[in-house]
């Protein structure tokens, strides 16, 4: 098993992120994981046909976590390592909501939560360094308030909606849409960490080391 010194003392084994999002490296920084790479996955993400959410969030984690082994694996330092990745899928029904790249898009999308609950599904999928996929889908309701024109319109020009699943990202201004959620809020930015973490340490990841010489 490839071993990295930590400022804690000691040693831990290298960790992965197989994900280019800024929000999923932030939420494993709050957990105290600070990832040794960081290895997007280039897909293609269209769900295939009646494939569900929640099977689309799995599978995607899954090709993501495949994707960036074959990359690590090429890399000495990185053969023996963790890795971790994931994917968001926001849902009404069975509709999967696109990630949302153009204003009319992320319109559609908001109108279509705007005063119901929707479901986003957050798969997860952790590849240890004896080669186990460990993989689970975290399910989190959420609820929006009637979202009024005014506010449609100045969500839509704060660009925040570019690249989100369903249109918005909670952990910004869209929170302020947010009545009611039921499950994991970080799930629905991008990572449960409850889950992720769980995972790891039942891998035998020492996810608490770092925590040693937290302020």
């Amino acid at each position: 098993m490839s071993l990295k010194p930590n400022p804690a003392g000691g040693w831990r084994p290298r960790l992965i992120l197989a994900s280019g999002s800024p929000r999923r490296l932030a939420l494993l920084q709050q957990a105290g994981l600070e990832p040794d790479a960081v290895l997007p996955a280039d897909l293609d993400e269209t769900p295939r046909r009646g494939e569900k959410p929640r099977d689309y969030a799995r599978r995607l984690a899954r090709e993501k976590a495949e994707a960036a082994l074959a990359v690590a694996r090429g890399r000495e330092e990185l053969a023996e390592a963790f890795l971790v990745s994931a994917d968001t899928v926001v849902s009404v029904g069975r509709r999967i909501l696109p990630k949302a790249e153009v204003v009319d898009e992320a319109a559609q999308c908001l109108r279509l939560l705007s005063g119901r609950v929707h479901r986003v599904h957050t798969g997860i999928c952790v590849a240890t360094p004896a080669g186990k996929l460990r993989e689970r889908v975290v399910e989190t309701r959420v609820r929006f308030k009637n979202l009024s024109r005014d506010e449609l319109e100045s969500y839509l020009a704060s660009g925040e909606w570019r690249g989100k699943a369903g249109g918005y990202a909670i952990q910004g201004l869209a929170g302020c849409f947010v009545v009611k959620l039921v499950g994991s809020y970080t799930a629905v930015v991008g990572l449960p960490l409850q889950e992720t973490v769980a995972i790891l340490e039942g891998e035998g990841y020492p996810v608490r080391l770092s925590w040693l010489n937290a302020v």
